[in-house]
C-alpha cells in the first residue's frame, strides 16, 4: 500500500501583514501544491492523499475557495481523503456541508469518527476535531474501532503528540505512543508544519506550502509505503513553491556586507524567497546607510519579500562623514553638535544618533554627483 500524507494546507490563509501583490502569490501556491500532491502520487504510483486536517484555513472560507479546492482535487486521478482540524472542524451545517455538496466522487470528507476500508483489507481510521480544542485525546477511539479483516491500520489525525507553544496547537494532545496502542501500521498527523518523525509507525507531514518565518525547509509532503510486519517506508519530498527565511548577518563593513549578499543570492532562488534579515554590528555611518540602500533598492526588489531589523547595527559617523556634512553653515554646526552628544551618551544619544543619520541622509541625497 502506497499513499500520500499531507495536512495543513490552510486555504484561504488572509496573510495579512503582506502588501497585496506578495499576498496573491502566497494565496495561490497553496492552491498550486493540490496540483503538486496529485501529481506526486501519480508519478509514485500512489492511488490515495491522505490530508490530516487544517485543509481550509478558517470554518467559513469563502465558496471561491472551497470550489477552487475541489476543482483542483478533481482533475486529478487519485483520491483524496480529507480530516476535519481544529482550523477546520466538523459541525453540522458546517463548512464540511459545504464542501460535500460540491465534492466530486475521489473526494472523501472523514468527518465522523467511523474506519472506512480504502483497498481491500487496508483500513483508515480517521479522528476528526468537532471543536476547536478538544480536552480529549482524539485518537483514543482508535482503541474500539472494529477493521474486520484488517491487514493494515492506518490512523489519521491532527494534534499535539507534545507541547509546540506558538508553533502548533496546545490542545488536542495525542498519547505519543497511540500506533502502538492501537495497533497501528501507520499513524499520519497534522498540526506541525514542518515534516516530524515521531517514532517508526508515527509521522507529521508539515504543510505543503510554508506560511511563516520558522525554519528554512520548503513545504513537503511525505510518500508513505507500507506492508503488514514491516516499518513503514517514508520518503519526504518537496511540494512547496516559497521558502521563508530567517538570517542574522553580524556586518563591520560594507565589503562584510556585500559578500554576505552575494552569498545569500547564490544559494536561493530569489523571487520565491521570503527573507527575515536582522542586522548587527558596529559601521561607519555612510556604510551603514550604504547597506541600507542596497536592501532597499536591490535585494528587497529581487526578493519575494524582504523585512529588515537594523536596530542593531550601529552606525557611528567616522571623521570623513562629518567633514562630508559641509563644513560651514548650519549643516556643519548641526552635525557636529549631534555627534558631541552622542559620545556623551545619556538619554538623548540614541535620539541623536538618528538625528544625526537622518541628517547625513538629507545631505546626501541633495549632494551634486
Amino acid at each position: 500500500m502506497k499513499f500520500i500524507h499531507s495536512a495543513d494546507w490552510q486555504l484561504g490563509k488572509p496573510y495579512r501583514y503582506f502588501e497585496p501583490e506578495v499576498r496573491a502569490g502566497l494565496s495561490e501556491a497553496r492552491f498550486e501544491a493540490i496540483d503538486t500532491l496529485g501529481r506526486t502520487a501519480v508519478e509514485h504510483g500512489a492511488q490515495h492523499v491522505v490530508v490530516a486536517g487544517d485543509i481550509f484555513d478558517t470554518e467559513g472560507p469563502e465558496d471561491r475557495t472551497i470550489v477552487q479546492a475541489i476543482s483542483r482535487m478533481s482533475r486529478h486521478s487519485c483520491r483524496w481523503w480529507l480530516l476535519p482540524g481544529n482550523h477546520d472542524f466538523a459541525r453540522n451545517g458546517g463548512l464540511w456541508d459545504r464542501v460535500r455538496q460540491r465534492a466530486s466522487e475521489n473526494i472523501a470528507i472523514l468527518s465522523t469518527p467511523e474506519p472506512v476500508e480504502m483497498n481491500p483489507g487496508v483500513w483508515l481510521l480517521p479522528a476528526p476535531l468537532e471543536h476547536r480544542h478538544n480536552l480529549e485525546d482524539p485518537t483514543a477511539r482508535f482503541d474500539s474501532m472494529e477493521t474486520p479483516g484488517a491487514t493494515l491500520r492506518i490512523g489519521l489525525a491532527h494534534g499535539s503528540i507534545r507541547d509546540f507553544g506558538s508553533q502548533g496547537e496546545t490542545r488536542n494532545q495525542i498519547a505519543p505512543d497511540r500506533a502502538r496502542r492501537s495497533n497501528l501500521d501507520y499513524l499520519a498527523l497534522g498540526d506541525w508544519h514542518g515534516a516530524l518523525r515521531v517514532d517508526g509507525r508515527t509521522w507529521y507531514a508539515g504543510t505543503p506550502e510554508v506560511d511563516r518565518f520558522q525554519r528554512d525547509d520548503p513545504g513537503q509532503a511525505l510518500v508513505v509505503e507500507l506492508s503488514t510486519g514491516v516499518e513503514p517506508s517514508v520518503t519526504p519530498i518537496r511540494t512547496g513553491r516559497f521558502q521563508w527565511l530567517l538570517r542574522d548577518w553580524m556586518v563591520s563593513d560594507r565589503a562584510a556586507f556585500d559578500a554576505e549578499c552575494e552569498l545569500l543570492l547564490g544559494a536561493i532562488d530569489a523571487p520565491t524567497t521570503l527573507l527575515r534579515l536582522t542586522l548587527a554590528g558596529i559601521t561607519s555611518l555612510g556604510d551603514r546607510i550604504d547597506m541600507l540602500g542596497r536592501l532597499e533598492n536591490d535585494l528587497g526588489h529581487q526578493l519575494r519579500y524582504l523585512d529588515v531589523r537594523a536596530d542593531d547595527l550601529v552606525g557611528r559617523p567616522s571623521e570623513e562623514d562629518i567633514a562630508n556634512l559641509a563644513v560651514e553653515g548650519m549643516l556643519g554646526a548641526a552635525a557636529v553638535m549631534l555627534n558631541t552628544r552622542i559620545e556623551g551618551g545619556g538619554e538623548d544619544a540614541a535620539v541623536a544618533k538618528r538625528a544625526l543619520e537622518r541628517l547625513f541622509v538629507e545631505y546626501s541625497r541633495e549632494e551634486p554627483t
